[in-house]
């Protein structure tokens, strides 16, 4: 039986490659909306992180979130991801 291929994604706060299911999707919509998308499948421009917080702070430190969705990104999106990145653990 052939192996099924495990699509990576690179993550926006260290810059490393790895498994889609063990990051988080952040899409940006045609209306320009940024919103947190759990499964995965939403319409819409995607940047990925990591679930460490560490992660997180560079991403936003950096603004690697607003360059890679292209839009200004408010403080409400950094903190509903911390506190779904603290929960997660």
């Amino acid at each position: 039986m052939k192996q099924r291929k495990i699509p990576k994604r690179m993550c926006t706060g260290c810059m490393e490659m790895k498994p889609k299911k063990e990051l988080i999707r952040i899409v940006k919509n045609k209306e320009g909306e940024v919103s947190v998308d759990p499964t995965g499948k939403k319409n819409g421009r995607g940047a990925y992180i990591c679930k460490d917080i560490q992660c997180l702070e560079k991403a936003f430190k950096n603004n690697r979130l607003q360059k890679n969705l292209e839009v200004q990104i408010d403080e409400t999106l950094y903190n509903s991801l911390r506190e779904q990145i603290e929960n997660s653990r």
